[in-house]
């Protein structure tokens, strides 16, 4: 009875959180990283391939789940990010990265104990800049820092 009485308040404190909160009712997740780049990449592959494709080459049985996780209605499961990056065609690993974030499961210490995820679009910054440098394994200094952020506008 008492397990009963605690799982009450908690539900009663989620609605109450949720109601409050910036998130729309019944999109917890329609703010996440996640949902503007899984919007964004439908978009662009919108001329190819449409959304029930990209839910069916992912293997999501129900058709909607991709509508429903692009509205931030439910999050990503993780164990579908490797299948989804390849419907998407995009990078696992920044897939990956989002995912993580949404999920509440990304930090110093998942960093910590995995390492950094890199993804493709890294190693390629990172490939270059080995060449470039002529694989002397330069040093950041201060007018490469802002060699960098002037090219990123900054």
């Amino acid at each position: 009875m008492f397990g009963r009485y605690i799982e009450v308040i908690t539900k009663r404190e989620r609605e109450r959180l949720m109601m409050t909160s910036n998130q729309p009712a019944g999109r917890p997740y329609a703010h996440t990283a996640l949902v503007r780049y899984l919007d964004r990449r439908i978009l662009e592959l919108k001329p190819r391939k449409s959304q029930a494709e990209i839910g069916t080459e992912t293997g999501f049985i129900q058709p909607n789940m991709v509508a429903m996780i692009k509205r931030g209605s439910t999050r990503l499961p993780l164990d579908r990010v490797a299948a989804l990056a390849q419907a998407l065609e995009c990078d696992p690993a920044y897939l990956l990265l989002l995912a993580l974030d949404q999920h509440g499961m990304r930090g110093a210490a998942y960093d910590e104990i995995f390492g950094r995820i890199v993804t493709r679009n890294e190693m390629t910054w990172i490939s270059e800049l080995r060449v470039l440098s002529g694989q002397s394994d330069p040093r950041l200094t201060s007018k490469g820092r802002a060699a960098l952020r002037s090219a990123f506008g900054l």
